[in-house]
């Protein structure tokens, strides 16, 4: 699966990174804002979220335009889950920082599956 790490935080983008890879997945980026998420939005399956984006948007803005505009699956990852408001809609998670490993390969897991179910490819003949 493509995971679009969109995260402002270089440390935090380079674990979500390796974490990412380590559960056998491709990542995208990481990139930092709207502008450079919606340009790989036709590359992902599921995009890893923060809410403070480098150019002044918020994630919740960018999360409307990948689910609805490319069908791309978000995860929020945020210090302040409170905070997502409008956007949690068609959300698959909401991560806390800080994060463990498991948690977020456990996300990327149920995106891959829930994927999976929507495409077809577990279907039972």
């Amino acid at each position: 699966m493509k995971v679009m790490i969109v995260e402002d935080e270089g440390l935090i983008a380079l674990e979500l990174e390796r974490i990412a890879q380590d559960a056998g997945h491709q990542t995208l980026g990481p990139v930092s804002t709207i502008e450079q998420a919606l340009a790989y939005a036709q590359k992902s399956d599921v995009a890893l979220v923060d809410l403070s984006l480098s150019d002044g948007f918020s994630g919740a803005q960018l999360a409307r335009r990948l689910i609805d505009r490319y069908g791309v699956d978000v995860i929020f990852v945020t210090g302040s889950p409170e905070n997502v408001g409008n956007g949690i809609e068609g959300a698959l998670d909401i991560i806390p920082k800080p994060f463990t490993d498991d948690r977020i390969a456990g996300a990327l897991s149920r995106a891959q599956a829930l994927r999976r179910d929507f495409d077809g490819s577990n279907a039972v003949l």
